[in-house]
């Protein structure tokens, strides 16, 4: 993505350091472009925890760099043991991305010595995945556009899942941005996600630096637009999902599956292959949903009149709230999962046709019985 005329990715190492990675502090966003540095493992851990970075591509790279990190600050003679140590820090981050597992578990089957070329390869391979899953994407908003007689295909979207969510390119609005760069006219309906509102700070920020037309909406307008025929699909990213087609992705997203489904627009899930989980078939039963802090409920921060950053309070004093980060979408739910290998239907067969390699993974009997099929 470029910002002000140069070329970004969401995270790299400093070449020049090789004892600094940096990131873009999505904190600061959409009133400020700032360059983080992490320069140890626990740099690593709190940027993902505290969601400087976020998104599951994104994540999945942080966690490697950190794995990476903590090889650069550990003692002479006691590398094991830091990476075992940064394995179990990072992954008690954040429970329910997929990519975050993924990635640490790859960095401790690496080979000694070859922890910089590995994340360095998370990092790239994730970036061309993206990139795949936008010319993949492109095709369904080809044949959508088709049918509109020029008039835009009007996409709705879910949270931020954008180059911001990766190392770059995104998976919901790699298709976008595959679109727009081709000619195709497109608008996007950029939903709030409220509590820590993605979509307003980021997807909105991303698309407008990209000259995507767009418009802000609040989280509960999309089955309104649907039932007035104002939107052609949806395409949301997601965070885990099964090798049954279930898909987690942030809160909210599985009402606008139902509300898709009642007026029959499709429903269309993108993501790379690191954000399967083989060993799940229930998402609903399986998949860990994360509470985050109800403070993220309970505030907002925002720009005042006056231009300064403030945080206010939208609730009373004594207000209780639950914060759940994610929800599943069931597969019956899902018209189809957009990958880097191609497009194909939310359930088992047709996934492991894209991915055979994973067909003979056998589940435990702890998973094969908590597993429900689905018609």
């Amino acid at each position: 993505m470029n910002v002000n005329g140069r070329h970004y990715r969401t995270i790299w190492l400093d070449e020049a350091d090789p004892d600094r990675v940096r990131i873009i502090n999505q904190q600061a966003l959409p009133f400020s472009f700032e360059i983080m540095d992490l320069r140890t493992v626990e740099d690593a851990r709190r940027a993902i925890r505290d969601m400087y970075v976020r998104g599951a591509g994104l994540i999945g790279a942080t966690a490697a760099w950190g794995m990476y990190l903590a090889l650069r600050e550990a003692p002479a003679g006691s590398c094991d043991a830091a990476l075992t140590q940064a394995a179990a820090l990072l992954k008690a981050t954040r429970p329910t991305a997929s990519n975050l597992a993924w990635a640490v578990d790859r960095m401790l089957a690496a080979k000694p010595g070859a922890e910089r070329e590995t994340a360095q390869a998370i990092s790239d391979e994730d970036a061309e995945f993206c990139r795949n899953i936008g010319l993949q994407g492109l095709g369904i908003i080809r044949k959508l556009a088709a049918g509109k007689g020029g008039s835009p295909v009007n996409i709705l979207t879910h949270c931020n899942a954008g180059w911001l969510a990766f190392v770059d390119y995104g998976t919901a609005l790699s298709p976008v941005y595959a679109a727009f760069d081709a000619g195709v006219p497109v608008h996007v309906w950029v939903d709030e996600t409220r509590p820590r509102n993605q979509g307003a700070s980021l997807t909105a920020w991303e698309l407008g630096r990209h000259g995507v037309p767009h418009d802000l909406i609040p989280d509960n307008a999309g089955g309104h637009l649907m039932q007035h025929g104002l939107v052609d699909m949806v395409i949301t990213g997601a965070d885990r999902v099964t090798r049954s087609g279930d898909a987690a992705n942030k809160i909210g997203t599985y009402l606008k599956a139902l509300a898709a489904r009642d007026n029959g627009v499709p429903f269309y899930v993108a993501l790379p292959s690191s954000t399967f989980d083989w060993t799940m078939r229930d998402g609903v039963a399986e998949i860990p949903i994360e509470e985050r802090d109800a403070a993220e409920l309970r505030w907002v921060s925002g720009k005042t009149i006056t231009g300064t950053i403030e945080a206010v309070q939208i609730c009373p004093d004594d207000t209780p709230a639950r914060n759940w980060g994610f929800d599943v979408t069931p597969a019956p739910y899902i018209t189809g999962l957009i990958t880097e290998r191609g497009l194909c239907a939310a359930h088992e067969a047709a996934i492991l046709a894209l991915y055979p390699e994973h067909a003979g993974r056998s589940l435990s009997s702890d998973e094969s019985a908590s597993s429900i099929s689905r018609s």
